[in-house]
This record gives C-alpha cells, sequence and structure tokens, in this order.
C-alpha cells in the first residue's frame, strides 16, 4: 500500500459556524414586505387604493404565498409593521421617577402619532378598521399592546408610593390615549410636546401617593 498519496482535503470544521444565507434572506424579504406595508399607509405606492395583501405584495415585490407564508392575514401584517414601529418611536422608559417616565411616554407617544410618516398611517388604519372586522380586531391588539406599556409604568409609579394605592390606572391610561386619538383624528389641534407635558403632570398631580408627592421636591 502506497504512502505517499496526498492526503484529502479536509472537510469543514464542524466547530465552525455554517453561514446562514437562507436565514438571512428570510429575514430581507420579512423586513421588505414590513417595510412595504408601512409605505402603503403612509400613502406611497398604490396610496388610493385599499392596502390588501395583493398591493403588499406588489410594493414588496414577491409572491402573495410568500407573505401568508408567516402572516395569516393583511391585518397580522399591518399590526407587525406598526407594532415594530411603535416600540422604536417609544421605548420602554424606566428611571424609577413616574413623573419622568410618564412624561417621556406620553411625549414620545404625542411625537410618534403626529409624525409625517406615521399620521397617516394610523389615519388609514382606523378608516379601513371600520369595514374590515379583522383589521379591527388587529387594532385592537396593538392598542391593547400600547395600553400594557403604559399600565406597567404606572403600576410601577404606584407600587413606590409615587401614585395613590387607590389610582384607576386604567383611566389615566384612556385619558392619555383619548388625547392622542382624538387630537389625531379630529385635527382641531396639535399633539405637541407642551400638552404631552401638561397632561402628563395633571395625571400625575391628581393621582399622586404619598412618597414625595409623586417624586416631586
Amino acid at each position: 500500500m502506497r504512502t505517499d498519496d496526498p492526503e484529502p482535503p479536509p472537510g469543514p470544521d464542524p466547530a465552525q459556524p455554517r453561514p446562514h444565507t437562507g436565514r438571512r434572506r428570510n429575514d430581507d424579504v420579512r423586513r421588505a414586505i414590513l417595510a412595504a406595508a408601512m409605505r402603503l399607509l403612509r400613502g406611497g405606492g398604490e396610496a388610493a387604493r385599499p392596502v390588501t395583501v395583493d398591493a403588499i405584495a406588489r410594493e414588496a415585490g414577491v409572491g402573495k404565498q410568500t407573505i401568508y407564508r408567516w402572516w395569516p392575514s393583511k391585518g397580522a401584517v399591518l399590526l407587525e409593521a406598526l407594532t415594530s414601529h411603535a416600540d422604536d418611536v417609544v421605548p420602554e422608559t424606566d428611571v424609577g421617577n413616574v413623573r419622568t417616565d410618564l412624561t417621556a411616554f406620553v411625549t414620545a407617544s404625542f411625537a410618534g402619532a403626529a409624525a409625517p410618516d406615521t399620521a397617516p398611517v394610523l389615519a388609514k388604519l382606523a378608516r379601513e378598521a371600520a369595514h374590515d372586522a379583522h383589521l379591527a380586531a388587529m387594532m385592537g391588539e396593538f392598542t391593547e399592546a400600547r395600553r400594557n406599556a403604559l399600565l406597567a409604568l404606572l403600576r410601577r409609579g404606584r407600587d413606590r408610593g409615587e401614585l395613590a394605592a387607590d389610582a384607576d390606572l386604567d383611566l389615566m391610561v384612556d385619558q392619555v390615549f383619548g388625547v392622542l386619538w382624538y387630537r389625531l383624528l379630529v385635527g382641531h389641534t396639535e399633539l405637541t410636546p407642551g400638552a404631552a407635558t401638561r397632561l402628563a403632570e395633571t395625571l400625575v398631580r391628581g393621582n399622586a401617593g404619598s412618597a414625595g408627592n409623586a417624586g416631586e421636591a
């Protein structure tokens, strides 16, 4: 038996991770679909038409089946697109002071809703939800997620004694989002940083607990 034959080239090192090109490509396609959905909601692309799965597919340059592979309906696509946008615009705030946290949350929420690339999205979703039961349910999930984020913030303040033990947190949340949606949809006045600050201050003062008058020196 010959012993001077060249050794076969080494195989792939199992310790080295393989590039997941398929996963990366899928992530890129998902992001393209969500971006297309947001463009349509903002009024770009096929702006004059209702947002449909066909429209999203054309705008993203993919087939309808690609969309249905990841989402069961148009509403699910729009919900994920809008939720991702909201999470970016209104990140969680927790500095240990309810006045500061609430002011930051309301200010960011007002600014995000009033932004030129977001206000048309919310208005269009509200209009389409009036005629689309499934989209209305998706909008309900979206608003519930935003409510829960604010409720968690207020509960932390109540647990620290900054808000009264009997403070009606649900009513406080309703007041924040009631002002937001009323001003956004009726359009009688703007969602300004000053309005956000005054609203947060009014809510904290009106529901103050015993711990330093809700953080005020």
